[in-house]
């Protein structure tokens, strides 16, 4: 349920709402928007009638009673306004979300050595990347299977933060190595396999830092949000809705289904950025710049892209990687798509007249 305060209502009488609300064993929660002021009321509502509500005082404009089970993360419950997850870097703070420019986030699935991932970063920042992402602890599917190098890998990842001065994004797979994580990640990702581990997502949560959600290998919208309702409930807002495929009955010719139809849907229904990631969706390099492009159209927020100087002797998941010049060519390609959708601007570095064609012409209306 959230509760609608008219423009310019007196602070006095927005907190008297509040103190009432809480004689009630509700929690309220007030968000701030360029317009409105919202209330959303935390607990069990079911009982409570909107009419109570609606008189305690004239400055109430509307009470809505939100009925989807993810209520923080409910479009409703900032009142349509999307949610902006500012993140500072050394470079200075990057936003994501609907009303602003594409956020890019380019690096390798693991942190291999030290001249790798520098390297990497050195080169996807040159091309407009803002974020570094790179695999301390690496869930696999095989027990067999590269793991990544855990703690040393944070180190690396830290050492190519000073020389580029990239935001860190890394996964966390483990509660007792939360701490570490988040002293090193700008932004601490949960990965597909951990979506609902639901008390990784409540600790995660707690610790404020912004996060980075995969979707599930199976999971259906409303499990994806019900997930970010973990992290939302713990008090920490900043989460951002990563699509990286998913499992469908098709396995020879993609390693997951991109939902591109999930960006409109998630946007009738939550306020929260949503991320793309073409490259675990796809699993094959050659399709990563399409499906790139695809999503910029569909009206994603930022794209992650799997990057490494040399795929073919990538420890994991080289097939889906670009090289450092693929990833540079991609920079030029998506420009002019972005520039369209007034999702590019000076803050790219990629904004040179590509030496080849584009392939915006492959997107039907454009």
């Amino acid at each position: 349920m959230i509760i609608v305060i008219k423009s310019c209502s007196p602070a006095a009488e927005i907190e008297r709402i509040s103190e009432e609300i809480r004689r009630w064993n509700i929690t309220p929660e007030k968000c701030v928007g360029q317009d409105k002021v919202v209330i959303g009321l935390v607990g069990d509502t079911a009982e409570i009638d909107p009419r109570q509500i609606q008189n305690l005082s004239p400055f109430i404009e509307q009470v809505i009673r939100v009925k989807k089970p993810f209520k923080r993360a409910s479009r409703e419950f900032r009142y349509s306004e999307p949610t902006d997850v500012v993140v500072p870097t050394p470079n200075g703070s990057v936003t994501f979300g609907q009303n602003h420019s594409l956020v890019l986030v380019a690096g390798p699935c693991s942190v291999e050595n030290e001249e790798m991932i520098v390297e990497t970063a050195q080169r996807v920042k040159a091309a407009g990347a803002q974020f570094l992402r790179g695999g301390a602890y690496k869930p696999r599917t095989s027990p067999y299977a590269f793991q990544g190098h855990g703690e040393s890998a944070l180190e690396l990842l830290a050492q190519a933060r000073v020389v580029t001065g990239l935001g860190i994004i890394t996964e966390v797979m483990d509660t007792a190595d939360i701490d570490k994580v988040a002293s090193i990640a700008d932004v601490v990702q949960i990965g597909a396999r951990n979506m609902q581990n639901f008390s990784l997502l409540k600790k995660v949560g707690a610790t404020g830092k912004p996060v980075l959600l995969k979707r599930g290998l199976a999971a259906t919208i409303e499990d994806w949000l019900m997930s970010a309702e973990y992290i939302l409930a713990a008090g920490n807002p900043n989460v951002i809705l990563c699509e990286r495929g998913i499992r469908t009955f098709d396995k020879q010719y993609t390693r997951n289904t991109l939902d591109i139809s999930a960006i409109p849907v998630l946007r009738t229904l939550t306020h929260l950025p949503i991320m793309i990631d073409p490259s675990h969706a796809t699993g094959f390099s050659e399709f990563v710049p399409t499906m790139a492009m695809a999503a910029i159209a569909a009206g994603a927020d930022s794209l992650m892209i799997e990057v490494h100087p040399d795929p073919a002797k990538a420890l994991s998941d080289g097939p889906q990687s670009l090289t450092l010049e693929g990833f540079e060519q991609l920079m030029q390609e998506i420009a002019p798509l972005g520039t369209f959708f007034g999702r590019w601007t000076q803050n790219h570095r990629a904004t040179t007249t590509p030496k080849f064609a584009p392939r915006v012409s492959s997107i039907a209306g454009v």
